[in-house]
């Protein structure tokens, strides 16, 4: 959609507010609306001035003028507001140089698309996250100096089978019973169905949804994949739109790894491939019908994997998921259609367009354009070095005995480990100026100083039943 076009689209549907939506460097959108009068075609060049040093992560306040310059292509109408808004996905830029922010996360992930096609490798990087997540009935959590908690509620939680609710009509999922199950055990099929329509209505091209595999209201929806900005915008609406919906329904739904305890957590398996000229070029006849510039790439994923955790599963929630012998594969191996391994061949289709790899470790509490941009560049960093990824490993690895498994390789067990590996392991996401020096540095000083130091400082419950009595 051209400048002319998005206008034309707004006038089409009535619209009376502009949204102009942006991502910070953490994944969380943020917004502001103007009236229809400020939609003209100039808007797509001049852009609209804000604070940026308000934003988590951005500028200090002596430099905090900043520009956002919507894209017309994201144009679309925002189902979610009373008045009829035209809704822009925005890139942001100096609005003195005129150049575009490096620590936007748009921005990274249109400038990892053009190094792919500086290199010549390929044109096209396409990327498909499944993007699993919770709806509650009721959420709670409180911390001060003196206490602290958190309780999460379900009407499909197993813990409420014996709870008196005028009257308990049962049905409600096992623990890791939640796979697949009809009504009504899944009472979330309409909450579903209503989030997808709303998400074609956004221009994605969805597949499917189903309740997942925990208890509680774990679900998942299908989306096409597409280009890496592309798909990156997907999964901001992709959010947008579950957490909504969810509301409309008196719920609330949570992008949360790991909310609940002994049960699965919720993760991003992340489906990967690069094409040129129309052609697909992970397919060929090597171990899975790969070609080798296909396990190069997975060799590029499994050499910088523990780097890559802190940006795809950066949380200090993630690593309540990424434990040994539990659903979330933490041993960096590869194989096809084994789910047990960090990267997985899928088998479904003997189509080799359908050739393409699935990352399955990070988790959907990270920013999109910069975890996909982050995979994209250690791939094409195995496939520029002909990273050999070793051996497949077929055999279920939870089932492996210590001897089979000290050979192969772990991810980090804390978000403060995994920044220790980013710090020591972040040139290959410098190459091209995608990733800055400074963009790595904000990131691993930020989360280590507004998370991992504030969960560090404070008493946890465990540990009053652990050690109260000693």
């Amino acid at each position: 959609m051209t400048p002319k076009e998005a206008v034309d689209f707004a006038k089409k549907n009535d619209a009376v507010v502009v949204d102009l939506k942006f991502t910070d460097l953490f994944g969380a959108w943020q917004h502001f609306s103007v009236p229809i009068s400020e939609l003209k075609e100039d808007l797509f060049e001049e852009g609209l001035g804000f604070d940026g040093s308000s934003i988590r992560g951005w500028q200090v306040i002596n430099a905090s003028d900043m520009l956002v310059i919507p894209d017309p292509a994201t144009a679309v109408m925002d189902p979610f507001c009373q008045a009829p808004t035209l809704s822009l996905v925005c890139t942001i830029v100096d609005p003195i140089t005129k150049e575009r922010y490096s620590r936007d996360p748009r921005n990274i992930a249109q400038k990892a698309e053009a190094y792919l096609q500086s290199t010549g490798i390929g044109d096209t990087a396409y990327f498909g996250p499944e993007a699993e997540f919770f709806v509650f009935d009721d959420v709670q959590y409180e911390l001060n100096h003196h206490s602290s908690m958190y309780c999460v509620d379900s009407v499909e939680g197993s813990w409420n089978t014996g709870r008196y609710e005028e009257p308990n009509l049962a049905h409600k999922p096992r623990h890791k019973e939640g796979y697949f199950p009809v009504s009504p055990n899944d009472t979330l099929q309409d909450v579903r169905t209503e989030m997808m329509l709303l998400m074609e209505e956004a221009g994605m091209v969805m597949e499917c949804h189903h309740h997942e595999v925990a208890t509680g209201g774990q679900c998942e929806l299908a989306m096409r994949f597409a280009s890496l900005t592309r798909c990156a915008d997907n999964l901001m609406w992709y959010k947008y739109i579950v957490k909504n919906v969810a509301k409309r329904h008196n719920k609330t739904a949570t992008f949360m790894p790991k909310p609940l305890f002994a049960d699965n957590g919720s993760g991003m398996h992340v489906h990967q491939s690069i094409w040129k000229d129309g052609k697909p070029l992970f397919a060929g006849n090597g171990y899975a019908g790969m070609s080798e510039l296909g396990l190069h790439y997975i060799g590029g994923i499994l050499k910088h994997s523990r780097a890559l955790a802190a940006i795809v599963a950066p949380t200090t929630n993630s690593y309540k998921r990424l434990i040994p012998g539990f659903e979330a594969p933490v041993n960096l191996a590869y194989s096809s259609r084994n789910r047990s391994a960090a990267i997985r061949i899928p088998m479904y289709s003997p189509s080799p367009k359908a050739k393409r790899i699935e990352c399955r470790f990070p988790d959907p509490s990270c920013n999109g354009y910069l975890a996909f941009s982050a995979m994209l560049m250690a791939g094409l960093d195995g496939i520029e070095n002909k990273i050999d990824p070793g051996e497949p490993l077929d055999k279920n690895i939870y089932s492996l005995g210590p001897e089979e498994l000290a050979g192969i390789p772990t991810l980090p067990a804390s978000l403060e480990e995994a920044l220790d590996e980013l710090e020591n392991d972040h040139d290959f996401l410098l190459k091209g100026d995608v990733f800055t020096q400074d963009l790595i540095e904000q990131w691993i000083n930020h989360k280590r100083e507004n998370e991992i130091d504030e969960l560090r400082v404070r008493p946890h419950p465990m540990e009053f039943h652990m050690y109260y009595d000693i």
